[in-house]
């Protein structure tokens, strides 16, 4: 660690159950973000200005004027690029330090597995089922903790599934993938803009917790968040022992 990262990360420093050995550990780890919309935003923010040494963020979308009310990545001036490209170009001056690989297309399984492979932590920041099943599995089989936060109209929830732990729960025994569930989209129903800074900025908490210290005390439950009641409420996941996706462990 040079004397400038020494200054720029000193109120890490300051933290005994970081110090010097745990801001290297965050400096030398890779982190998958999974969508650089309304939560991968803060996400993304917040692990950049922590030192985290690379990103990796994927992001189909294109940045639109509707986005810039909670997707504090993006600017008017970006309208219509690609979200990832979009976040590479915002992270980059605020930590230079920090390298960051932006995904601009949806990928397939076997390329989602191998970047969830290639990382050590990642955080699901996106904002369908389709896609959180499809990056569970991905984390279920390479055993790599993965990060979940959702947002949508007032109401948010953070949970943390890591198959390393033989007593985690995956998303699928939070939710299996044959669920009848109705999906609300921020298109459709709308979200309160800080409500997703609230929940994205604990799922990067989450993630420096695990890069520091190797676990997250969310595992194997969940935090609910009522923003009009002001309210916070946490709830078991158990584990199923007859999940389809990591009930063979």
């Amino acid at each position: 660690m040079e004397d400038k990262d020494l200054l720029r990360y000193s109120r890490h420093i300051l933290l005994g159950e970081i110090d010097i050995a745990g801001q290297e550990r965050i400096m030398a780890s890779h982190v998958l973000i999974i969508g650089a919309g309304g939560l991968g935003s803060p996400v993304a923010l917040y692990l950049a200005s922590a030192g985290v040494g690379r990103l990796t963020i994927c992001d189909g979308d294109l940045v639109d004027l509707t986005n810039l009310q909670r997707q504090i990545l993006h600017r008017e001036t970006r309208i219509g690029q690609n979200k990832a490209l979009s976040a590479q170009t915002e992270l980059a001056g605020i930590n230079p330090g920090c390298e960051v690989r932006s995904v601009t297309q949806r990928v397939g399984p076997e390329e989602l597995g191998r970047l969830i492979a290639e990382a050590d932590v990642v955080v699901d920041a996106s904002d369908n089922f389709t896609t959180r099943h499809a990056v569970n599995r991905a984390c279920a089989a390479a055993c790599k903790p993965n990060v979940v936060g959702m947002a949508i109209r007032f109401a948010g929830q953070i949970t943390v599934f890591d198959t390393r732990d033989a007593a985690s729960p995956c998303y699928a025994c939070f939710l299996p993938e044959d669920a009848a569930v109705e999906e609300d989209r921020c298109a459709a129903t709308g979200v309160l803009a800080s409500l997703t800074g609230t929940i994205g900025s604990m799922q990067a908490t989450e993630a420096l917790n695990i890069l520091n210290f190797g676990s997250s005390a969310l595992v194997g439950r969940v935090l609910l968040y009522d923003s009009l009641s002001a309210e916070w409420q946490a709830a078991p996941i158990p584990r199923q022992p007859s999940c389809p996706i990591c009930g063979s462990r």
